[in-house]
Formats: structure tokens, C-alpha cells, sequence
């Protein structure tokens, strides 16, 4: 069995960026900047002939190379807490076009349909154990965040391990965007 996602790896120059937004609250988890990254479709664990046709599939995808825009920053919370600190991106209708192929080349090999609504971002940590107040003041400070846009011109396939302190993501497979 294998853990598989689709993505978009970002670039060095945005992964740096994003780096230099991190630190100065207790408790948070932050990620490294190796695994930033937006997801496209989380797909879960699979066997090896279902990542077979999961590679399969997304191949056939076929879109143009895109600008993303990182904007903003934002939290996700769960019962009331938050949970996550993550850095949006700016509306673009060929990421929803790209995002919108993969789930349909998915769905057509079998897997179910994502159930939660496509919200791009970036996550930046995992915040369960850290002060509510300290994560707000880090939203207020950091609200207009913006970094100038980089071309994409592929997406990834990438198997994850869970590690000890951070999960490791490999990229198995990238497709070109052209």
C-alpha cells in the first residue's frame, strides 16, 4: 500500500518566502519548507495497481502552464479551534480548470469523489497546541501577504510516509502542463 496525493510542488523562490512567514508561536507545528505545497486531490492509501492507474490516468490530463499567485493568510478550525495557519492563492480559473481534471480522471478509474470543496492554500503549521490568541495576532500580522506570481508548468504525484516529526512526501511522478 502507498499514501498518494496530487500537487503542485511550489518553487524555491516561493518556499523561501513562505519559510521567512514561520516561527515565534509556541506549540505550533510548523512545516518544512520542503513540503509546501498545494493540493490538488488527496487520494489516500492504495494499492500498487490502483497507483498504477492513478499515474495512468493523470496523464491523459492536458492543460496550459499557469500563473499562481500566493495571497493572504488564514486559519482552519475544528470544533471551534484552530487547527491550521495557512497562506491562500488567488483565484484562477485555469487552477480550477487543472484541479476539476484531476478529480474527473480519478472518478473515471473508480475512485470516490472528493467530498470537501476545492480551497486552495498552503498549509504553514499545525496549531492544535498553540495559544489562540498568539495564532490570531499571527493572522492580523500577516493578513496581506503577497508573493509575486510564479509560473507552473507542472504537477506532481507524490507518495507520503508518516514521519516522526513531519511527514515525508515524495514526488513519484510529474506531469507537464503545455
Amino acid at each position: 500500500m502507498v499514501r498518494l496525493f496530487v500537487a503542485l510542488a511550489l518553487p524555491e523562490t516561493l518556499r523561501t518566502q513562505l519559510s521567512m512567514l514561520t516561527g515565534g508561536i509556541q506549540g505550533a507545528r510548523w512545516v518544512p519548507p520542503e513540503n509546501y505545497h498545494l493540493t490538488l486531490r488527496f487520494i489516500g492509501e492504495v494499492e500498487g495497481w490502483r497507483a498504477d492507474e492513478v499515474d495512468e490516468a493523470l496523464s491523459t490530463i492536458r492543460c496550459r502552464p499557469f500563473e499562481l499567485c500566493l495571497r493572504g493568510v488564514g486559519t482552519f478550525e475544528k470544533a471551534g479551534k484552530i487547527q491550521t495557519l495557512w497562506v491562500g492563492i488567488e483565484k484562477s480559473d485555469e487552477l480550477t480548470r487543472l484541479q476539476a481534471k484531476v478529480e474527473t480522471a480519478l472518478q473515471r478509474i473508480g475512485l470516490e469523489p472528493e467530498r470537501r470543496r476545492f480551497a486552495p492554500h498552503v498549509t504553514l503549521a499545525r496549531t492544535d497546541r498553540a495559544p489562540a490568541d498568539k495564532l490570531v495576532a499571527w493572522v492580523q500580522a500577516h493578513n496581506l501577504f503577497r508573493a509575486p506570481a510564479e509560473t507552473m508548468e507542472h504537477f506532481t504525484l507524490f507518495s507520503s510516509r508518516l514521519g516522526k516529526e513531519s511527514p515525508v512526501y515524495v514526488p513519484e511522478v510529474e506531469y507537464e502542463l503545455a
